[in-house]
């Protein structure tokens, strides 16, 4: 035939939308055409189609070749286009034993190297999703098949080599065996020594999904208290699991089916560009604040991130996406995930250190802190000072450091059961109707915060994620009210840079 037609999918975001690969041969003087691809990734591919089907020992065919990428206005770039477009090549020639019965309505991927290898692209997972639900089989690199057929473990198809799809067939190319998870090796909350508070007041973070600023010098734990948060948190279910390796896919780094199922863990550093943070590029990838969903983003450092990074993570800590607009696009990433910030309380570090060390004078811890603005500092829920450690906490019996984790953790999945059954959310997701109805304080607590509003600084955000918090706390003790006391430690776990 003259004219042949094989599937694949482009990658935008996280929807993987289906892309037909026509090749038409004909007369002429001799040209190879792809069109519907930018011409920068077209070229390349062509030059690396022509290598591998010499290097198999085809034919390549005389005259105009002409490959379409439909629909033509997709964004189409990278490599994952060679292996269809050097198969439709092959079956528009009558090379290869291929026939339109043989490839079905299989779906290829692979970039093409020079001798004919199938190498590995990104985003396979988002792919096989996509493809599984209109019940197509899919072929990717053998390196990707772990990968796609944690979506589609069924028809997910692997091969290494171009001659490998044409001389075996799609029904005779090897399929993976399952992926085997990770052991959890989280570490236990008996590593940090002392700091009660900062160890309450990151249960009640865990529980109840709020986010959490540390403050203090350095040493006292505030970095190994952050570690900890993602072995609280219960496990991932399977639509959690997916999400957060399909954002994954498609990132830079690309995704590992080891990792699949554990809650992620971003610590950037201070030095990190709005772009790497919210995500962006070229291509439109996802930044930090999205490979933390469904798991941590700790900050260390906080002041020291750039001022408009920060204000930057105002909109996805409120809505939990974010938008990354292009001239030719527009993509949404999820980013719901749990903010743990640290910071020391002044330049130098030691303000308010028993030693007397710290220099820093007034307007300078002044104006250390306010490169934190008040509304993002507002949208934090937690703020607890990580005080130095005693002498008996650092050098305590060895028999204390029992494990904490394991209790602590079972205490937080049965506090978040009971809001999902309350109101089908977490306590720090709730709106402000919702907490007016579920968080709702009686009348010694009104009058309790009415007084904590007297005197510090509390907005009309602060006062219901001060709600928020006791419900959560509540929901800890197993209690069906908020008490006073409840509120009481609310207001105290928020009292930090007050």
């Amino acid at each position: 035939m003259s004219v042949a037609r094989v599937s694949s999918r482009a990658q935008i975001g996280l929807t993987a939308p289906r892309v037909e690969v026509e090749v038409h041969l004909g007369g002429g003087l001799p040209t190879f055409t792809i069109v519907g691809m930018s011409p920068g990734a077209a070229k390349e591919s062509k030059e690396r189609v022509r290598a591998a089907l010499a290097s198999c020992n085809f034919e390549h065919p005389a005259g105009r070749i002409t490959v379409s990428l439909s629909p033509a206005d997709l964004p189409k770039d990278g490599g994952r286009y060679d292996l269809p477009i050097a198969l439709g090549i092959l079956l528009a020639s009558g090379q290869g034993g291929l026939s339109e019965k043989k490839l079905g309505d299989t779906e290829f991927y692979g970039e093409l190297g020079l001798t004919g290898e199938i190498k590995p692209v990104r985003g396979m997972l988002l792919a096989a999703a996509h493809a599984a639900r209109e019940g197509r089989p899919i072929l990717v690199p053998e390196a990707n098949v772990r990968e796609a057929r944690l979506a589609a473990p069924a028809r997910v198809y692997g091969a290494t080599n171009l001659l490998h799809v044409c001389d075996g067939g799609i029904d005779t190319v090897e399929v993976a065996a399952p992926v085997a998870a990770l052991p959890s090796t989280a570490p236990d909350l008996a590593d940090v020594r002392g700091q009660a508070v900062a160890k309450r007041a990151l249960i009640v973070a865990a529980a109840g999904g709020h986010s959490l600023l540390m403050v203090g010098p350095p040493g006292t734990g505030k970095s190994m208290l952050a570690q900890r948060l993602p072995g609280l948190l219960p496990p991932l279910d399977g639509a959690e699991a997916l999400d957060v390796a399909a954002i994954a896919s498609v990132s830079s780094r690309g995704f590992e089916p080891r990792e699949y199922g554990q809650r992620p863990f971003r610590a950037p550093h201070h030095t990190a560009s709005a772009g790497a943070i919210i995500g962006g590029g070229p291509h439109a990838r996802p930044g930090e604040v999205s490979l933390a969903h469904r798991g941590v983003l700790f900050l260390d450092e906080l002041p020291e991130f750039n001022r408009s990074v920060l204000e930057s993570l105002r909109e996805p800590l409120e809505s939990g996406v974010v938008a990354i607009s292009r001239a030719a696009m527009r993509i949404q990433y999820p980013a719901r995930f749990q903010l743990v910030a640290a910071m020391n309380p002044c330049p130098c570090g030691y303000l308010g250190d028993s030693s007397g060390r710290c220099r820093c004078a007034p307007p300078v811890v002044s104006r250390y802190r306010a490169r934190i603005s008040g509304p993002l500092l507002d949208r934090i829920d937690l703020r607890v000072t990580v005080a130095a450690l005693l002498n008996e906490d650092l050098l305590g019996e060895a028999e204390t450091l029992a494990p904490q984790t394991p209790a602590a953790a079972q205490r937080v999945r049965e506090a978040r059961a009971r809001q999902m059954a309350r109101a089908g959310k977490l306590n720090a997701d709730l709106t402000g109707a919702e907490t007016q109805e579920h968080c709702k304080p009686d009348r010694v607590g009104r009058r309790l915060i009415a007084q904590a509003r007297a005197k510090i600084t509390l907005s009309a955000r602060g006062v219901h994620r001060v709600m928020r918090m006791a419900r959560t706390i509540a929901d800890l003790e197993g209690s069906e009210t908020i008490t006073t006391a409840h509120l009481a430690e609310a207001l105290q776990l928020r009292r930090a840079l007050e």
